[in-house]
């Protein structure tokens, strides 16, 4: 289907520029969202008629984004969250626990300007994209943990999932005896005190 852009769109093009389109992306997204219109000829014509204001109109609705994201760029949220021995999220963290986080910490944006490319399932420091207007992004970061102690060292640039592994290995060679024999107990490597007969099998 071919459409008239009323703003620009990623990957598409720009204001006033005729585009093909599949039809389902036409019908669900850009057609209802008032970003584009039918490509015919009472429609390029109101177009055209309506440039100057559609154009205006985009400008300040970019200035009021650019004002937003000033509040917004380069902010970190943080977000607690129960997760398994390896960092793995028990469910994932959504675009609305990002909106509420960043509400919490003053920040407003809605679900639709979160560009989350696929759910946040793991421990650790996220960059996450939010779409503030067509033209405007800015990112934000979002640090997962399993607590307060866990997000502040994550904070800090510390892999806590890194440093975990590597305590666990170190507790794996602590507890290995290189004298023992292969398969036997500590108590059974153990030899029988003085005088007394060794058991019989």
């Amino acid at each position: 289907m071919e459409v008239i852009l009323l703003e620009r769109v990623e990957k598409l093009g720009a204001i006033g520029d005729v585009v093909t389109v599949k039809n389902g992306f036409a019908r669900n997204y850009l057609l209802p969202n008032k970003k584009a219109l039918r490509a015919n000829e009472s429609n390029r014509k109101l177009f055209e008629a309506n440039r100057a204001k559609i154009e205006a109109d985009n400008a300040e609705r970019r200035t009021e984004a650019e004002k937003s994201a000033k509040g917004v760029d380069g902010k970190t949220v943080q977000l607690i969250r129960q997760a398994s021995n390896t960092g793995q999220l028990y469910g994932s963290v959504s675009a609305r626990d990002i909106v509420d986080a960043l509400e919490a910490d003053g920040a407003k944006v809605s679900k639709s300007q979160i560009v989350l490319d696929r759910p946040i399932k793991s421990i650790g420091m996220h960059e996450v994209k939010v779409s503030l207007h067509a033209e405007v992004s800015i990112q934000v970061k979002v640090n997962v943990a399993r607590s307060p102690e866990e997000a502040e060292l994550q904070a800090q640039g510390v892999d806590v999932m890194a440093q975990m592994f590597e305590r666990d290995n170190a507790g794996f060679t602590e507890d290995y005896d290189p004298n023992a024999e292969p398969g036997a107990t500590a108590e059974a490597a153990a030899a029988p005190a003085e005088g007394e007969e060794p058991a019989q099998a």
